[in-house]
Formats: structure tokens, sequence, C-alpha cells
């Protein structure tokens, strides 16, 4: 017998329920001219649910808990003192884990934060979105709901936007700020590549819709009979993340008239994700799509991204740019950042990621999202009249918060700064230039041996903890997961590039040794 709840769908045609959503999201706009003005005392409420609607087979039991936490940055809001906010995950947070980041709140008293801050969980654990599991519970609306002071002064803040989010939204009667769902095609692989060719951006050579095995050896062999210098190429599902839904393809001394060549290389190409053999992948892709693109070479190969926003008022922000650390098999892999993204190109980047920003705006697109870039350059290649060294490849449109986004904001809110798109550098208040490393996949066995007190403590003694005087130092995030999994994230945060991948390696280096400690057999206690 299957205990899933049944997801009660509001009794309503699309269309109908369009106009409702679309009369909601009307309200975003005064209520975001009031949060802008400099005099506005009044409150405003936020609602996070950091529910992850993606195709990401990993997200359950401690993992999803711990990416529902990662968002806890958003605490960081709670400086502001006329600010509540309402966070939701599918299980408790433990109160360590906020009274941690309360702590680094600058300027405010704890306690007072703490009385502006609601907390719930529906107590599921079970490996689907928490907007499912809200929706699947109309007592719990109605606990959400009560926890508002005025829906007039109040917004949702999703992960990502399907029409589960837009559905909860709905229910709360307050205006969700992301996408609205109906856009979702412009961030799968397909959608993302025709905005970019619309937009004048330059992207690999490729092919989208694809929805069998045929139709991606029939795009492989007219890429490579049109290119026929084609080394490899990227088989990618529309709705794959963090590098999980792609697989690479050898083309190199393959006849492109050869079907059954092209057929073999099929079979033999090489997969991120590890729980997937070729004939699952491919049954994947022909549930959601998906592409056939060529892998850019060079040299020196990049892969940055640039994060930007359109406000309710239909202005674009470039919030930031870095360099992705891309880790797995054949480093497609999401596994951290580097911010700023390297000078080189990222004024380049900028400037390509403003065209796409300009049809989104066409469009009605609202919130955050990312776009990431393949940077090459070629050996010998120098700075010639008119030629730029670096070449930038669009490559993917995330229409949603990303990896990126939670370091960056950690860092805009502790240290009141702010990046400047045309020196590609950001400036604490303090006039100060900052720098980060982070990731979400730190992992190793021993770390198990931790609690996330354990973390504060080895960080503090170790006078690595983010330290507001200095504005440098290691902030943790995701540390649910260190008990099952020895699972965490971080944002090391320095003066420099150089000073940031110090500290971060140094709390590496000091999480191994501590964990080694932990671990080491101890004598029985003096009776």
């Amino acid at each position: 017998m299957s205990l899933d709840l049944p997801i009660p769908h509001i009794d309503l045609p699309e269309p109908e329920l369009q106009q409702h959503f679309d009369a909601l999201q009307s309200k975003l706009v005064p209520l975001w001219r009031a949060i802008e003005s400099l005099d506005d005392e009044g409150e405003q409420t936020i609602v996070a649910v950091p529910s992850l609607t993606v195709d990401f087979a990993a997200l359950r039991g401690s993992v999803l808990q711990a990416y529902e936490e990662r968002f806890l940055f958003l605490l960081l809001l709670l400086r502001q003192p006329r600010a509540r906010l309402i966070y939701i995950t599918s299980q408790p947070i433990q109160p360590n884990v906020i009274d941690y980041y309360l702590g680094l709140l600058p300027g405010v008293v704890p306690s007072h934060a703490r009385r502006r801050l609601t907390l719930l969980a529906p107590q599921d654990g079970a490996p689907q979105p928490l907007s499912i599991k809200l929706l699947q519970r109309p007592r719990m609306l109605e606990r959400i709901r009560r926890a508002i002071p005025d829906p007039s002064r109040a917004h949702l803040v999703p992960f990502n936007t399907t029409r589960h989010e837009r559905d909860l939204a709905l229910r709360l009667g307050i205006p969700m700020y992301g996408a609205d769902p109906r856009h979702l095609h412009l961030g799968t692989k397909s959608g993302c590549r025709k905005l970019f060719r619309r937009s004048g951006m330059l992207l690999p050579h490729g092919f989208e819709d694809l929805r069998s095995r045929d139709d991606v050896v029939r795009a492989l062999q007219t890429l490579k009979r049109e290119h026929p210098d084609v080394a490899q190429a990227m088989v990618k599902h529309d709705d794959g993340v963090s590098g999980e839904g792609n697989a690479v393809v050898d083309l190199r001394d393959v006849d492109a008239a050869s079907r059954a060549a092209i057929d073999e290389r099929v079979s033999a190409m090489r997969l991120e994700a590890k729980h997937l053999d070729v004939d699952g992948f491919l049954d994947k892709l022909a549930e959601q799509g998906g592409i056939v693109e060529e892998r850019v070479r060079g040299s020196e190969i990049e892969s940055p991204s640039v994060q930007l926003r359109v406000t309710p008022l239909g202005e674009v922000e470039l919030l930031s740019t870095h360099d992705q650390l891309l880790g797995g098999a054949e480093r497609q892999k999401y596994e951290g950042c580097v911010f700023p993204a390297s000078e080189r190109y990222a004024i380049d980047i900028a400037r390509e990621a403003a065209k796409a920003s300009e049809e989104l705006v066409r469009l009605g697109v609202l919130g955050r999202y990312a776009i990431d870039f393949v940077c090459a350059r070629d050996a010998g290649e120098t700075r010639g009249a008119g030629d730029a060294p670096w070449r930038s490849y669009a490559i993917e449109l995330n229409l949603r918060k990303g990896g990126t986004t939670h370091p960056y904001l950690t860092l805009q809110f502790l240290t009141d700064g702010r990046y400047d798109a045309d020196k590609g550098s950001f400036e604490g208040r303090d006039g100060r230039a900052k720098f980060y490393v982070a990731t979400d996949a730190i992992s190793r066995r021993d770390y198990r041996a931790f609690t996330p007190d354990d973390l504060f403590d080895v960080a503090v003694r170790h006078r690595l903890h983010f330290d507001q005087t200095r504005q440098r130092g290691v902030v943790f995030h995701m540390m649910s997961a260190i008990g099952d999994h020895g699972r965490l994230g971080m944002t090391a945060i320095g003066d420099s590039r150089d000073d940031a991948r110090a500290l971060y390696e140094q709390m590496q280096r000091v999480l191994d040794d501590e964990a080694a400690k932990a671990l080491r057999p101890a004598a029985f206690p003096q009776q």
C-alpha cells in the first residue's frame, strides 16, 4: 500500500489559474518599491521554501535536508529590524545550527532576530519536493498564513519554480519572487540554446529537442559532417543539474557517413552520473529531451558563470561572476566556485549575459538566474587589433537559484559590499576587495565523527571562523549531512584570491587532522 498523500491541485482551468497568478504577481511591484525605499520602515515577511524540484537522484534523507538548509544564509536578512522570516524545511533544523547563523549577524541582538524567525517543518523526509509536501497538508498551509502579519508585505522565495511552487503561492495568497513556470522551457538545455541563438550569443555547434537514440546518432553524424574537426561531443539531458545529466562522446577518427560507427561511439559514451548506464541515460533523455553539442576545445579552458536578476520593476541587475570548480569523471560535475571570475574574461561574459537578459525581460521573466559559459583560448594566441584572446561560449541558463547563489549572498550580507560589474571586482563596506572559494561537496567518511558543534569548535579554536572585525574567515553550510555522510559545505572569505584559497585549504587540513584525532583509540578513564 502506498503511503503517498495526493497532491490537491487547484480545481481551475489553466488559463484562469494563470490569471490569478498574474494578479498575485502584480503585487510585487509596490512591495518592491517599498522595500527599496530608504525611508520605508514597514514590516516585511519573507517565506523561504527551499524546495528542490529537480532531477537529482542523490537528494534523499539527510542530503535532501542539507540542501534545504543550504539557504539558511537568508537568516542574515534579519539584520533588517523590521524583517520577518518564515523558513520551512522537510525536517526540523537543529537549534545549534540556527544559533550559528544568528551569531554571524553584525550589529543585531540575536534574541531580537530570533523572535522574528519562524521555523516550520512537515516532519516528512520523503525524497520529493518540499512544495509538494506542503500542498499535501492544508493545516500546515494555514499555520504559514497565520504566521504572516500582513500578506500585502510578504512574498515567497523558492529555490526553483514549477507549478507546485506557483500553486503554493496561490494557496498562501502571496506573490512569488521567481520565474513564472510558463517560462521553465527557457531553462532547459534545448530552450536556452534557442534563447542564446536569438540573442546573438556565441554557443557551441549543436542540435536541440532530441528524444531518442536515433535522434542522438543523427545529430552526431550531422555535427561531424558539418564540422569534421570536432573531437568530442556532449550529450545532455534537458533538465540535468550539476552536470549529472551530461555524457561525453568520442568523435575522433570516426567517419561521419558511418551510422554504425557513430552508434558504437554512443554505446561507449562516458557518463557523469554514476547511478546510470548508457541505456538508462538514453531512457531519461527520451523522457525529458536533450541536446548534442560540440565539446569546446582550447589549450586553456575555463568554466565561469554570470549571476543576474530581473526585478519586479523589469530592471536587470548583474550580481556576480564566478569561476566554477568542476570535478567528476569527465569534469562536468559542479563542485564549487571561486569569486569573482578571472579578470581575463569576467567583463566579456558579463557583456554576453546582458544579451540574453534583454530577451528574458521582453518575455517577462522575473527573479534570479545564472548563465554558464565555457571560455577557451588557444596556445600562442595574442591580443590583436579587435580580437579578444578568449572565446566565450554560452552553454546553460539556470532559471533558478544555484550553487553560486548562497555563497555570494552570504558575502554580501556579511560585508555590506557590492560587485562592480565594470571592474569585475567586489568591495566590502570598508572599501577592501573580497574574494572567496566555496563548495557544497566537502566529503570524507571520517568527518562522520563530527557534529555541527564540533565544526564550530574546530573553526573557533583554529581562528578560522568568520570574524566580523577582519571581514575574513570560513562560514559553514549543509551541516545536516555530516553525521550520515561526512559531508558539508563551506565558504572561505579572504582578502585576495590566494588568501581565500589558503583559508579553504587550511580548513580542510584542520578538519582532516581533527577527524583523525577524534577517531584515535583512547585509553579507559582513570578509576
